[in-house]
């Protein structure tokens, strides 16, 4: 085990076997395990009879117990990060900590292992030869339809998490922006005791969810199929992600005349674009 170095350890999402055996390693011989919730990392580390002192590290506390952590590498010790489930830093606390460990010289190390997001495109059956994993959409409505536009016309498998309770919701956003034939394949409760594999047109995907209760319990991963229409409307898809990007930071005629000059889209289509993006904004 190297001193003054950070290991990025992946944990099970479910199935407490589906740990590595150098992950095990790693969490018995480092000083310091930082978890994003510390009650149940313990049920894990208990379970493998790993004693290692456990630390909490999340969204809440994460840049204050950054210093606190890179002050214990400068002085030598060794640290795990991990997270509730899955890979750290990928929807999940830790990325800040990682980030800075580095600027700082630290050694940083990937213990790789599971992840929610391979585990369902794996087993989607969709082709994934390219995709897009974008994790958790954002939780308002408009602000969800909004940040769906640029993403409809993309050749890629898209993956996003979502949580139970706006899972509905979800699905009828992603047939309004999508189209009701696209394939969706909803990967719920992965490697647990109800593990749920499901795939369906987006039309098809609300009903399904409301057949049955417990399909609307539990984490999901869903996995949308690639956009296959034609090829101008890719391109339109992506001249509207770079205005989205530019309107960030530019007023909104100077983002409107430098994505017109990079995807060589109208001038005027992109500012009616642009303009129903502003009022998107306005009602979020």
């Amino acid at each position: 085990m190297e001193t003054g170095s950070l290991y990025v350890v992946a944990t099970p999402i479910g199935n407490l076997r589906d740990i590595t055996l150098r992950a095990l390693d790693v969490l018995k011989s480092v000083d310091i395990i930082a978890a994003e919730d510390t009650r149940n990392s313990a049920h894990l580390l208990q379970h493998y009879g790993i004693a290692t002192q456990l630390t909490a590290l999340h969204e809440h506390n994460e840049r204050a117990v950054t210093e606190k952590l890179l002050a214990r590498l400068g002085e030598g010790k060794s640290i795990a990060l991990i997270s509730d489930a899955g890979t750290p830093a990928i929807s999940d606390p830790g990325s800040h900590l990682v980030k800075i460990a580095r600027q700082r010289g630290f050694r940083v190390t990937p213990i790789p292992g599971p992840s929610a997001a391979t585990a369902a495109v794996s087993a989607a059956g969709t082709d994934s030869a390219h995709y897009l994993f974008y994790g958790f959409l954002p939780a308002k409505p408009a602000a969800r339809r909004k940040a769906l536009q640029p993403l409809a016309h993309l050749p890629y498998t898209l993956i996003f998490y979502e949580a139970p309770h706006r899972i509905l919701e979800c699905v009828d956003d992603l047939a309004a922006a999508f189209g009701p034939e696209r394939e969706v394949t909803f990967a719920r409760e992965l490697t647990k005791l109800f593990e749920t594999l499901h795939t369906c047109r987006l039309e098809e995907a609300r009903p399904w969810l409301e057949g049955d209760a417990h399909r609307q319990k539990g984490e999901f991963v869903l996995v949308v199929e690639a956009y296959t229409g034609e090829e101008g409307e890719a391109e339109e898809a992506e001249a509207l992600r770079i205005l989205q990007v530019l309107l960030l930071e530019l007023p909104l005629k100077q983002a409107v005349k430098l994505a017109a000059e990079i995807t060589g889209q109208k001038k005027n289509h992109l500012y009616e674009q642009a303009l129903e993006m502003r009022a998107g904004e306005e009602d979020t």
